[in-house]
């Protein structure tokens, strides 16, 4: 739910770098004081690729490093992908002894595996980390679920957050800070759907092709009349698309993605996830000076080589190759993208029960399709709509109903605003 808009009646939220000012007699008026911009000085369009691999290493140590302030040990949340495993390897280049790092795996579903070790143990023998590998099985994930979704100031739909959850217990249980890779992709042109906008002539049109969950028909299908309307998504997208500071359609996908998607999706999640269990996550890849530096790195050393080359390129100067040649991966949480089991139970009591029928979100018919077979309908990201739907009416259930009384055991921090 991108700023302003929030799910709480009457609640707004500012747009990131934004400052409101109130007057006495109520008047208000807000502020933009930062801008990230996607072009470059003439000076900088003569750097060769080589200079901007040094600048980005040299921009990304200091970030590191300004995050190693602090009156408690920092560690790393190692999941074994590029970009926290750069973070562990400029930290040991820097002097870090016996670095805490955390990796958390789940139970595999079929042939997709539900944790990255392979990887994060490369690292960790690599640099000698004091490493802490955390296995969830499905019955400790499924209780957990409830105070998860409790902690969530708006719906997250996203089958990592619960990762986050139960891997920010375990490391709380230790440390206090940490440092995250969140945020690389976004900066540095890691996903898929950015090498096939470089050459772009519908900006808008291939970005919602790759990016958005469903269509605008397929919504209206899933959503009872009351609640249908018109394409405010793609309108928002357009938006944001026509504004200055970024020439190519990539760079318009990055941007918004940058100060947008990830502001109010993963962000917000890490957030939300690591300081239910007072863990504070501080994130390198989102310091503004290194920001705008990778918004300044020309798309072509971003996106080539199926992402992030810039970035990949530096970090064999610090990590080993094998982590950084490896397919790309994600957080896997394979119970919640395959519903099965107690899961799909879940699921569908959410989406069948008494407070669902009452509220009257979803056409009964959209509802029984997606029920009828839940792994066939998958997200062009790979995500499950069935969960997604369902995360929406146990947010509900929680904050909502819960706030009202209505449903047994759910309550939640925002339940008390949500029931005023």
């Amino acid at each position: 739910m991108p700023a302003p808009h929030t799910i709480i009646k009457g609640v707004c939220k500012l747009p990131p770098a934004t400052i409101m000012t109130i007057e006495p007699d109520g008047r208000h008026h807000s502020e933009e004081y930062w801008r990230v911009d996607y072009t470059r000085s003439a000076d900088e369009e003569q750097l060769t690729f080589g200079e901007w691999q040094d600048r980005v290493l040299v921009g990304l140590r200091t970030a590191v490093e300004r995050r190693l302030v602090a009156d408690v040990p920092v560690g790393v949340l190692l999941s074994g992908g590029v970009d926290s495993s750069l973070i562990v390897g400029l930290l040991a280049e820097a002097g870090q002894h016996g670095l805490a790092t955390y990796s958390i795996g789940f139970e595999s579903v079929g042939t997709e595996s539900g944790d990255e070790f392979e990887y994060s143990d490369i690292i960790a023998n690599h640099f000698d980390t004091n490493h802490h590998q955390i296995r969830i099985d499905t019955a400790r994930m499924l209780p957990a679920l409830e105070d998860c979704i409790g902690a969530m100031a708006e719906p997250m739909v996203s089958h990592d957050a619960i990762g986050f959850y139960l891997l920010s217990q375990e490391v709380a249980r230790t440390l206090k800070v940490v440092q995250s890779g969140q945020g690389a992709d976004e900066v540095f042109g890691g996903y898929h759907w950015y090498p096939p906008m470089m050459e772009s002539r519908d900006p808008l049109a291939d970005y919602r092709s790759v990016f958005f969950d469903r269509a605008h028909d397929e919504f209206l299908k899933m959503v009872r009349p009351e609640f249908a309307g018109d394409d405010h998504s793609s309108r928002f997208v357009a938006q944001h698309f026509d504004r200055d500071g970024a020439p190519l359609a990539v760079e318009k996908a990055l941007r918004m993605d940058t100060t947008v998607m990830l502001v109010d999706d993963p962000v917000k999640r890490v957030d939300n996830m690591t300081m239910a269990w007072g863990l504070e996550a501080r994130v390198p890849f989102l310091d503004h000076e290194l920001v705008e530096l990778a918004a300044r790195v020309p798309a072509r050393h971003k996106v080539d080589g199926g992402g992030k080359h810039v970035l990949k390129e530096a970090a064999r100067k610090v990590i080993p190759a094998g982590v950084i040649d490896r397919p790309k991966g994600y957080f896997p949480v394979p119970a919640l993208k395959y519903l099965k089991g107690e899961y799909l139970d879940l699921a569908r009591d959410a989406l069948l029960n008494e407070h669902a029928r009452a509220r009257g979100l979803f056409r009964a018919e959209y509802v029984e399709e997606m029920l009828q077979d839940p792994n066939a309908h998958l997200t062009p990201l790979r995500g499950s709509k069935v969960w997604q739907i369902a995360l929406l009416e146990l947010w509900l259930q929680k904050h909502v109903d819960g706030a009202r009384g209505d449903a047994t055991g759910w309550s939640g921090p925002v339940a008390q605003a949500v029931g005023q």
